[in-house]
Order: C-alpha cells, then sequence, then structure tokens
C-alpha cells in the first residue's frame, strides 16, 4: 500500500495532467514545466505506484490499467482538496440560510438584538436567529464549542481571551411611572432613599446593588422593597405602582416612563458583543457583527 505520508502532491498534479493529456509535452506546457521535468516527475511517479501509468502508443501515451483506475479518483481528491484551500468565498446575505444562536439577557435583547433585527431580516431574509439564556459563566465553553455565535456581555466581566468589541457605555437614570409624585424634580439625596425602590437580580433574590454599595460609601442605605430578575419585568411594575428604580437609560427609551437624575453618582458601564477566535475571519460572522454595529451606530 502506498503511504499517502511519502506522497508529493506536485506529483500527483503532474499525474492527473498527464492522464489528461496523454502527451509529455503538453503536460509540460499546461503546468509550466520543462519537458525534462515532467519526465522526472513520471518516473518517480512509475516508482511510487509500482506501475509503468503510461505506455507509448501511435499518438503519444497510453494509460495501463492501474493508470485508468487511478483517473477518476485522483481528479476528485485534487477537486477536493482545491475546495478546501481555497480562499473563503465572499458572504452573500441575500443568498444566505445559516442559523445564528446568540446569549442575551433581556436587557441586550431589547438594546442591541432589537435594534438589529430589521436589518438582519431585510438583508438576510434566509437566516435564522436563536436567542438564548445568557450564562455568564458559560460564555467562553459556549462559543469554543460552537453552541453560541455571539454573547453580549458588559466589557468588565467579559470572560479573558475573547474577541470582543465595545458596542456603547451605558449610565443609570432612576425612573418611575409618568405622573410621580416624587419624581417631578429630581429628589434630594434623603428622599432618594426614601422611596420605595425595585431592584434587577440576575442571580435571583438580592437587595443590593452598585447603587447601594455608592450609598454605602456614604453610610447610607436605601429601601429596596421587591428584587427581581428581569429588566422587563420592572418597567411594568413601574407603570403600575409608585415604586421606582435605578435603570440602564437606553432600556427605557420609547417605554413612556419618566425619568430624571438620581441624587448619587452610581458608574455606568460598557456594553460589548463577544465571540470566539476560532470564527472571528469567518465572513458570515464578520457580517452578522457589523449588522449589529452598524445598527447601534444609527
Amino acid at each position: 500500500m502506498t503511504d499517502l505520508r511519502r506522497l508529493d502532491l506536485n506529483l500527483l498534479l503532474t499525474l492527473d495532467v498527464l492522464l489528461d493529456e496523454l502527451n509529455v509535452t503538453r503536460a509540460a506546457g499546461r503546468l509550466h514545466y520543462s519537458q525534462p521535468a515532467v519526465s522526472i516527475h513520471l518516473a518517480r511517479l512509475r516508482e511510487t505506484f509500482g506501475d509503468p501509468l503510461l505506455l507509448p502508443g501511435p499518438r503519444g501515451m497510453r494509460p495501463t490499467a492501474r493508470a485508468e483506475a487511478l483517473r477518476e479518483p485522483l481528479r476528485l481528491a485534487l477537486a477536493a482538496l482545491q475546495q478546501a484551500v481555497a480562499p473563503s468565498a465572499p458572504f452573500d446575505p441575500a443568498a444566505a440560510s445559516n442559523a445564528w444562536t446568540v446569549a442575551a439577557t433581556d436587557y441586550s435583547e431589547t438594546t442591541v438584538l432589537l435594534p438589529a433585527l430589521a436589518a438582519l431580516r431585510a438583508q438576510a431574509p434566509g437566516t435564522r436567529l436563536a436567542v438564548v439564556e445568557l450564562n455568564p459563566g458559560r460564555i467562553a465553553r459556549q462559543a469554543e464549542e460552537g453552541t453560541i455565535d455571539l454573547a453580549f456581555h458588559t466589557t468588565e466581566g467579559a470572560p479573558p481571551g475573547m474577541r470582543r468589541r465595545a458596542l456603547f457605555t451605558e449610565r443609570y437614570v432612576l425612573a418611575g411611572r409618568g405622573g410621580h409624585p416624587r419624581l417631578r424634580r429630581k429628589p434630594s439625596l434623603a428622599q432618594f432613599c426614601a422611596l420605595e425602590h425595585v431592584i434587577v437580580s440576575p442571580d435571583g433574590g438580592g437587595f443590593h446593588g452598585v447603587t447601594d454599595e455608592v450609598l454605602g460609601q456614604a453610610g447610607l442605605t436605601r429601601r429596596v422593597v421587591l428584587s427581581v430578575p428581569h429588566f422587563l419585568f420592572v418597567r411594568g411594575v413601574l407603570e403600575t405602582t409608585d415604586l421606582v428604580a435605578m435603570l440602564p437609560e437606553r432600556l427605557l427609551r420609547g417605554s413612556g416612563l419618566h425619568t430624571v437624575a438620581p441624587p448619587v453618582a452610581v458608574p455606568g458601564y460598557e456594553m460589548s458583543m463577544l465571540w470566539d477566535e476560532r470564527v472571528h475571519r469567518e465572513p458570515a460572522h464578520a457580517w452578522l457583527r457589523e449588522v449589529v454595529v452598524r445598527a447601534l451606530s444609527q
């Protein structure tokens, strides 16, 4: 049996052309080799396969039975190899049928994916998008395994080693229902602490957040009376009660809720798009990332 590790790809390319031309001179012209070089290749091929492969004929050369058996498999193998090493074709969104999976919270669904969805559907109508719950501790593994294509997470909490692109910087505002009697103007720090607050606790059940950390540094506390796991539920709570919440400003656009600047300086955060190195140069993936970036820039 011929050892593939000892085969020279250039010899196989020469054999493919020789079997097509059945003439050393014409084969040399197609390969841009000299005629002696092709003859040397043929001699090495005969040694490798233990067969003369091409014999003198009345009008050039005639293949042996072994050469005839090699002709079609060799052509198919070289064509497959050529396709494998060819540069990636440009991505055509109009003809694409990709199915992408992205990991997001309800916050990033609203602030990142929703703005990008119209462009995605218009430009790539044959594609599909699955949104799965963001699990911060599993982002890197899911992306490496290919179970997610993108994830949206704060830059500060992003797993090290992942590709990242910053999308925007978010800030917190104090929000309540329209006509809230305590939010007609910016409350004082004491009034702010006396309000009944709702807090988003992604891990579930927490009554302490970044606002409480800032207040605690000044020896102050606020009244957190409700803890929920999702941002969008908070909007419904604020619309139907007198509770207030410190919420990311982008989440409230078009909500109808009333917002004021808080009397305490709560640091915001940077939102990033994350992906694995293995798909960084893949044309379809690069296109998807640019759709998100362009949508947010508009």
